[in-house]
């Protein structure tokens, strides 16, 4: 148990996928390292990469002074910028080398959550060196890891942990970002209502309402008169909240009632995830 139960089931959630992706990876051949995933650009090695990279700097490691080629299409803005740098730096590790290193650095990082002592409003770096709360880092960490365990998962043929720990905290992730993307960049009118309607593995409904001043909240209860109801599978909404899939890849998949020009526009605003 950490010292404060607001972090554990951060902590849960996080040891649960990240030794999943530890499963996943170990007798991996070489080979197998290569294979494409949902993330542009992003080989096996180079999600595990991140995954990596990313706990080393929770643990206050430096990062790497590294130069990335000027080829990478994927690198479009500062955000992945950033990003890659853990990534392409490992590029050319074997595969014994990667899992030696995140063996390494699971290790190291289960110690720190298992001594930590601070409080969850402590200040701490977070993934892009800012400052976030304590509980705040946990959380963005166990969603991102159980985000990449979805996307090894996909690459290697190995679906599986849809409703794990970390799915809950992914999809109240997932879901903070929907009044947004409803009433900011979908442009939804004022004094009207979006209904989300998800089954699967996790299954719930929330609605979206935007005010008379255009600001949109979340709740859970139902509206009678909704513009739009989004009706799909769990995998599908984590695919398209994640961006690891255009809304026409998945069109089959969606069920839509109501405005279609509005949840046309929601649907091109979908994902929450940089």
């Amino acid at each position: 148990m950490t010292v404060h139960p607001s972090l554990q089931p951060y902590a849960d959630a996080w040891t649960h996928s990240i030794e999943a992706i530890s499963e996943l990876v170990l007798p991996l051949p070489e080979r197998e390292w290569n294979r494409a995933t949902p993330c542009p650009g992003w080989s096996v090695r180079d999600v595990v990469s991140h995954v990596i990279g990313i706990e080393c700097e929770q643990l206050g490691d430096p990062r790497p002074i590294h130069t990335l080629p000027r080829d990478l299409r994927h690198v479009v803005d500062e955000f992945t910028r950033y990003m890659e740098v853990q990534v392409d730096v490992r590029r050319h590790h074997t595969a014994p080398e990667m899992t030696s290193e995140l063996e390494y650095t699971v290790i190291r990082r289960a110690r720190q959550l298992r001594n930590e002592k601070r409080d969850p409003a402590a200040m701490v770096r977070g993934p892009l060196g800012e400052q976030v709360t304590l509980e705040e880092a946990l959380r963005l960490r166990a969603y991102d890891v159980w985000m990449h365990e979805q996307d090894l998962r996909a690459a290697l043929g190995a679906p599986g942990n849809w409703d794990s720990p970390g799915a809950y905290v992914a999809r109240d992730m997932l879901l903070s970002g929907l009044p947004k993307v409803v009433a900011k960049k979908a442009g939804a009118p004022a004094n009207s209502a979006v209904v989300l309607d998800v089954h699967g593995a996790l299954e719930f409904m929330r609605t979206v309402r935007v005010d008379a001043a255009g600001q949109g909240t979340l709740d859970k209860a139902p509206s009678l008169g909704p513009a739009v109801t989004l009706t799909m599978d769990w995998e599908t909404y984590v695919r398209l909240a994640g961006g690891r899939v255009r809304p026409r890849a998945v069109a089959d998949r969606v069920k839509v009632e109501g405005d279609p020009d509005l949840a046309e526009a929601i649907l091109a605003h979908f994902s929450v995830t940089p």
